[in-house]
C-alpha cells in the first residue's frame, strides 16, 4: 500500500464498504486499505463515520483526518495530519500484524 508524504502528514488510498455488519479495517485490497462501515452512503454520513471510526481505531483526533479525494466514491484518498509513515505503519500493524505481508489481487 503506497503511503505518500504530504505537507503536514501522509496520504493513502482507501476503499470504503458501506452498510457492513460492523465497523472494521479488513486489510489491503488493490493497494488500498479496505474499511467496512455500518452506515449507508447518504448525505456524507459514510465519510463522517469513516473519519471518526478511523481516528478511534488509530487513537488520534478525528480533526487530523480528512478525505481529500473521492467524497462521493467508495475509492478515497485519506490524509492524516501530524503523523509520518513509520508511525502510521506501526499503528496499523499493531492492530493487524500481517497487514503489509499479505497481498491480495
Amino acid at each position: 500500500m503506497p503511503i505518500k508524504p504530504c505537507d503536514n502528514g501522509i496520504r493513502f488510498s482507501a476503499i470504503i464498504q458501506p452498510r457492513s455488519s460492523k465497523n472494521e479495517v479488513t486489510g489491503l485490497y488493490k493497494d488500498a486499505l479496505k474499511i467496512r462501515l455500518t452506515c449507508p452512503p447518504v448525505d456524507g454520513e459514510a465519510n463522517k463515520a469513516c473519519m471518526i471510526f478511523f481516528a478511534k481505531w488509530l487513537g488520534i483526533s478525528p480533526s487530523k483526518i480528512s478525505i481529500v479525494q473521492g467524497l462521493s466514491s467508495k475509492n478515497k484518498v485519506i490524509e492524516i495530519d501530524g503523523i509520518d509513515e513509520s508511525v502510521f505503519r506501526d499503528k496499523l500493524t499493531a492492530k493487524i500484524p500481517n497487514l503489509f505481508k499479505e497481498r491480495q489481487p
